[in-house]
């Protein structure tokens, strides 16, 4: 460390000397993803709505579902450690805006010290005198009050460069908890039409039992009259306690969708309100797509992604400012005398220091290369992550606005098998009771009649759900 105050000339040599000093330079990295993206999803998409901008409390409009994410925005334990996060983001920018400024320590301090009479500190000490006719005594008290600043001054900004990047940390974190918050919303939403899903198809299951009921009751009837065999009866018997043996695994897995859900809303178990009877006759949101642009703007992971890539830059830039020599300024003042009587004796017992330190590296730059070099990857690093989520959210949006056109017309097909299936029972029953058909033709038709109806609760779910992701995937459900 050189003193200013005492040796200028060298200090200002040796600091034009290092701030000569050649430090790395970064690697130039290039957006070509962000660049390269499409003006479009699809050819026929011309529309510059986008539903990722519409409110939650809009876009959604069933009032279970509403209350549900309104529990769980207050009481998911997720988003309240996320928000911790933010907090210790904040923090740092604090820790790093200090850093800027000066720092000022009061101080006071008793002390006692005697010194061998044969040193040099020793022998003046003997020769010196307090005042006329009082020697130094050999136990010389120390008494010091005073304030003291340290301050390194930012020559190079590097530290402004940290703060920078602090800041743009923190603000990443803020869209890490806007893409919890539409994660969250999503995942809800998702596990509730499930739970309506199961719901719809644990009726389904027992209004084929009440069928296969019946249908054991004709075949008993018929066995009586000699018009089936004891096979017929039991097969029927066998497709009965299939279907109730259904019952409760429909029944266990809507108790653990509850759950699952009350995990999110971060309570205990207990019932989730609902009303499955509006469930088949719900009719899914529109969704439009606006234009690829607009997700740089709307996702929180993509401008997580921008925010940490932005920071990452500015830590390289930080790191790079590490190889040149920083300047630090100290100052003093206060009162300083052996002994309380003296303390208060102006101007003499007044003690002051001003002095500037300036250091740099010169030898052994090692661990200051392996630094910038580790910045350098991270940046590397994190543009390839934010290339990466562009790209996965383009092809996510593509993928669902495919879904949702296919999904539709599937509903629509299934919609007239089940419909037609369920008139081959009313036949197949018919027939039956007649003898004019078998009882593996009845069982067939209602099995495949009630696969029908379970594809079509299915089908139903996948509307839904389809259309909920697509809003997440527009960055819908944060705001």
């Amino acid at each position: 460390m050189i003193n200013l105050k005492i040796k200028p000339a060298i200090a200002i040599t040796v600091f034009l000397a290092l701030a000569s000093c050649r430090a790395p330079m970064a690697t130039v990295i290039k957006d070509e993803v962000k660049e390269t993206l499409p003006p479009k999803f699809a050819e026929e998409n011309t529309t510059e709505i986008n539903s990722g901008t519409t409110p939650w409390r809009q876009f959604f409009t069933d009032a279970d579902l509403i209350n549900l994410i309104e529990i769980a925005l207050k009481n998911n334990q997720e988003l309240l450690i996320t928000l911790q996060n933010i907090e210790i983001a904040k923090s740092n920018v604090l820790f790093q805006n200090g850093k800027l400024n000066p720092t000022f320590i009061a101080a006071a301090s008793v002390g006692v010290e005697k010194v061998g009479r044969y040193t040099s500190t020793g022998a003046g000490d003997a020769s010196t005198e307090i005042t006329e006719g009082k020697e130094v005594p050999d136990n010389l008290g120390n008494l010091d009050v005073g304030v003291s600043a340290n301050w390194e001054v930012d020559i190079w900004h590097k530290l402004r460069t940290e703060k920078q990047a602090a800041v743009a940390k923190y603000l990443s974190t803020v869209e890490g908890k806007n893409f919890l918050l539409s994660n969250l919303i999503q995942e809800i939403a998702t596990d509730y039409y499930e739970l309506l899903t199961l719901d719809n198809q644990l009726d389904v299951i027992q209004q084929y039992t009440v069928l296969q009921t019946k249908a054991l009751a004709v075949a008993k009837i018929q066995k009586q009259a000699a018009a089936t065999t004891e096979l017929a009866v039991k097969k029927f018997e066998a497709e009965l306690a299939k279907s109730k043996a259904g019952e409760f695994t429909y029944k266990q897995n809507i108790v653990e969708k509850e759950n699952a859900i009350n995990v999110l809303l971060g309570r205990y178990p207990q019932a989730i309100v609902r009303h499955k009877e509006n469930f088949m006759t719900s009719i899914p949101q529109l969704v439009y797509t606006g234009i690829p642009s607009e997700l740089l703007s709307n996702r929180p992971d993509i401008k997580q992604a921008e925010l940490e890539l932005q920071a990452a830059k500015l830590d390289v830039q930080a790191a790079r400012k590490e190889f040149y020599p920083s300047l630090e300024i100290s100052t003093a003042l206060g009162l300083n005398a052996f002994k309380p009587g003296y303390l208060l004796k102006l101007p003499e017992s007044v003690a002051y220091s001003l002095a500037g330190d300036l250091a740099g590296p010169l030898i052994n730059k090692s661990a200051i290369k392996a630094n910038f070099a580790s910045a350098d990857a991270m940046q590397i690093q994190a543009l390839y992550e934010y290339d990466k989520t562009i790209l996965n959210s383009y092809i996510e949006i593509s993928n669902l606005m495919s879904k949702v056109k296919n999904i539709e017309q599937y509903y629509q097909l299934k919609s007239q098998e089940t419909e037609a299936l369920n008139q081959s029972i009313n036949i197949a029953d018919i027939s039956f009771k007649n003898s004019r058909a078998d009882y593996l033709e009845v069982l067939m038709t209602q099995r495949d009649a009630l696969d029908s109806k379970m594809e079509l609760i299915e089908a139903k779910k996948q509307q839904l759900t389809t259309v909920v992701d697509v809003y997440k995937g527009l960055g819908g459900g944060w705001k």
